[in-house]
């Protein structure tokens, strides 16, 4: 059976603008200049490992910076929306016969509290919490290894460059979508193995990479 493994900020969860000023408010703190219109627009076109070059945040301050940003989100995280159109396309895969899981870098908690207020928990079977900004594929490896999943059987899909990396690390298919932070050109950049910029083409892009369970 195909397993789908999602990234949640951006990606299930509507969490650009909430991230941004969160961001943004702990500039100062944390010793980066606080992103305006333009810049954001500039940043998304960048990878993530160039964005973090370019914001010349002192690496010692990196973890407590992602602590702190967890934390702020814990606050916001009921205000959050899905993204919409995406209930109804992991409603599809469900039924089409898709294991679903997420495997995100905030926290358990937050992803909870979110799926549980829109009616969504009961459509993944696990939630894989990560710490490191870039420690998504070590995340992604525990789960292949705790649930004996086969690598060519598995599916990741998310929004930004580093979710595409982590994929390609560790040899399964990748489908990045437009509608989160990195812009589609920076994601294409990439080569992911799909690129869908809308939740309704997300169904199709998946089963052309591996067909409904229900239907082979």
């Amino acid at each position: 059976m195909t397993t789908i493994l999602f990234d949640f900020d951006g990606t299930i969860a509507d969490s650009f603008d909430a991230v941004l000023q969160i961001t943004n408010r702990l500039a100062k703190e944390f010793g980066y200049e606080p992103a305006g219109p333009e810049e954001v627009e500039r940043l998304q076109n960048l990878s993530s490992r160039e964005i973090l070059k370019q914001s010349k945040i002192p690496m010692l301050k990196l973890p407590l910076l992602l602590r702190r940003l967890k934390t702020e989100m814990h606050r916001e995280i009921e205000h959050l929306q899905p993204i919409a159109g995406m209930y109804d396309a992991l409603t599809q895969l469900q039924q089409k016969g898709y294991r679903l899981g997420i495997v995100t870098s905030n926290t358990r908690d937050n992803v909870s509290v979110f799926l549980n207020k829109h009616d969504m928990e009961s459509l993944f079977e696990y939630v894989q919490s990560g710490v490191a900004l870039f420690g998504k594929g070590r995340s992604i490896r525990r789960v292949l290894r705790q649930h004996q999943l086969a690598p060519d059987r598995v599916i990741y899909v998310g929004d930004e460059t580093r979710d595409i990396e982590a994929a390609k690390a560790i040899s399964i298919k990748v489908i990045a979508v437009g509608w989160g932070f990195n812009s589609s050109y920076a994601l294409a950049e990439q080569h992911p193995d799909a690129l869908v910029r809308a939740p309704h083409e997300l169904v199709e892009a998946i089963a052309n990479l591996h067909p409904s369970p229900n239907q082979v």
